[in-house]
């Protein structure tokens, strides 16, 4: 993996503004807080951020690979959702309580992340859909 870091531009906010990598991908997508039954066992935002990451780490782990090979997670959230951001101490509670969740449920993730702002999900009872993209180094590499 290369952190690709433009000469001459601001720190990003997050780990990084791209990476290089190569191996296998792995793509992971419209993952939401219901359950292996289709049941969503809470209404709470960190626990549906919560179920949403579990469940991306078992559709990884069906593909042999693991959350600290995440590369990109992209986080799309519904209004009703993102309303809480307009105020400035509720998005910090929102922040925070999001990443606990992470490291929690993905480890110490350096991914490239984008948080988005929908109307709605297929889902009525989804407030946030996860996607993800994986990169398991190639065997050679892993090695080196």
């Amino acid at each position: 993996m290369r952190i690709l870091q433009l000469p001459g531009w601001a720190r990003p906010r997050g780990d990084a503004n791209g990476e290089s990598v190569t191996g296998r991908q792995v793509f992971v997508a419209g993952m939401i807080g219901w359950d292996s039954q289709g049941v969503f066992r809470s209404d709470g935002l960190g626990a549906r951020v919560a179920q949403a990451l579990r469940n991306a780490v078992a559709v990884l782990k069906e593909a042999d690979a693991g959350p600290g090979q995440t590369l990109r997670m992209t986080v799309r959230m519904t209004v009703r959702m993102t309303r809480c951001l307009i105020d400035k101490h509720a998005r910090l509670a929102v922040s925070r309580e999001i990443g606990v969740v992470l490291r929690q449920t993905i480890g110490h993730c350096h991914a490239l992340m984008t948080a988005v702002q929908v109307t709605a999900l297929l889902e009525d009872r989804a407030q946030v859909a996860i996607e993800i993209t994986a990169v398991v180094p190639e065997p050679s590499l892993a090695r080196a």
